[in-house]
């Protein structure tokens, strides 16, 4: 278990994001709360990766480029190309060097917020589904059925999530992460075995 200045991040992170996306943060950061206490996870590990999941959000896209070549984190050829999903490594990142945080499973739950992954921890996933549910969403279809099912089961709240993701993105491999479809594989593989 983690203790951290929660207020005191909060106050630097308010300087680094604009004002929708600190919102967005502070709601991601309570529905992870909400989410660790049905779960019973650490509340204080969960607010922090919570709080700091999109750190890097605001940096514009290329000076995030610049920050990874400088800083040596890997970026795939899809990533160069969208790169906008480069603010959750950039943000682990940063999370460990600007905010303090030395807890790896908090950087890792940060680092895979947004196309998710195989075998994700608790934490992991509390954070990618408190990303997709806290209360300023309302665009994702089925918003009450998966903020409900969140709460039952974080793996099927998953593949829910998974799938939507990709009814969405449809069959064009050049729309997908190849982390998010094997994660959404995963999650399926589950959904079914539950069932048999």
């Amino acid at each position: 278990m983690g203790s951290y200045d929660l207020l005191k991040m909060q106050q630097k992170l308010k300087t680094e994001l604009d004002s929708e996306r600190f919102q967005h943060t502070m709601g991601v950061m309570y529905t992870s709360a909400c989410l660790a206490m049905a779960h019973g996870y650490d509340l204080g590990d969960a607010q922090c990766a919570g709080l700091l999941h999109d750190c890097a959000k605001c940096i514009p896209n290329q000076k995030k480029l610049k920050l990874c070549e400088k800083n040596k984190i890997p970026i795939t050829d899809f990533e160069r190309e969208h790169p906008f999903l480069i603010h959750a490594k950039l943000g682990a990142f940063l999370a460990k060097e600007k905010y303090g945080v030395k807890n790896p499973e908090i950087l890792s739950a940060i680092e895979s917020h947004t196309t998710g992954k195989p075998e994700m921890t608790r934490l992991e996933m509390i954070i990618y589904i408190a990303d997709y549910i806290e209360p300023m969403r309302y665009k994702a279809s089925c918003l009450p059925e998966i903020r409900r099912l969140a709460f039952v089961s974080l793996e099927e709240c998953m593949y829910e999530i998974l799938r939507q993701t990709m009814d969405y993105l449809g069959d064009d491999p050049t729309k997908v992460d190849m982390t998010s479809l094997k994660a959404y594989n995963y999650y399926r593989s589950l959904h079914y075995a539950a069932k048999e």
